[in-house]
């Protein structure tokens, strides 16, 4: 039997932190990938770069980043919360509604802008997101699915009616949130004003 390979900690090499979110993981690949290769003369390193891919092939997926928690914990001492698996999957899903919030928010600031050609490239805004081709697969599936996005006759991606009636009652719901907190904040209740003394 082979000698067991020595441990290798994945996440110092790609710089972030343990319980980081998917799209953290990404983007700190993409970064890191950019910089290190090879077609970059001045930063080019190939064992950095391998490294890199390396580390985030071995996050990427949740199953396999579950297991390299358990040995992470064990070589390093590190201390992941409290049912550190359902929170993952919930950090996912909060950033997956962060990028499709600010998908839907470009994309309706391009109609707005530009109504004759509303369309953006799908490359356009993978780059603008800084996900993986998969990531931004899952995103543009789930607003289509939805109907808050289209495919333009040339093949660009473009926001829909229903997208822009979403863009404008969430940015109605996030202002009326901002009011009631800066209401609070002037008035926190009867007990910060002083009654008048009873006769």
């Amino acid at each position: 039997m082979s000698e067991a390979r020595p441990f290798v900690d994945y996440y110092a090499i790609l710089r972030v932190h343990p319980e980081c979110d998917h799209r953290t993981l990404e983007i700190a690949y993409r970064n890191l990938a950019k910089i290190y290769h090879p077609d970059h003369p001045e930063t080019a390193d190939i064992d950095m770069f391998n490294a890199v891919i390396e580390a985030y092939r071995a996050l990427k997926d949740h199953g396999k980043r579950l297991a390299y928690d358990a040995l992470y914990s064990s070589n390093t001492g590190f201390a992941f919360s409290a049912d550190d698996d359902i929170l993952a999957e919930e950090r996912t899903a909060l950033s997956d509604a962060d990028v499709h919030a600010e998908v839907l928010l470009y994309l309706y600031k391009r109609r707005r802008e530009r109504a004759q050609e509303p369309g953006v490239g799908q490359y356009e805004l993978q780059r603008m997101l800084g996900c993986t081709t998969e990531a931004f697969d899952f995103h543009a599936w789930y607003l289509k699915a939805k109907g808050l996005i289209e495919t333009t006759d040339a093949g660009s991606l473009a926001i829909t009616i229903a997208g822009v009636d979403h863009v404008i009652s969430t940015s109605r719901t996030v202002a009326q949130e901002k009011l009631r907190i800066t209401q609070f904040a002037c008035n926190p209740g009867p007990r910060a004003w002083p009654h008048a003394a009873a006769a």
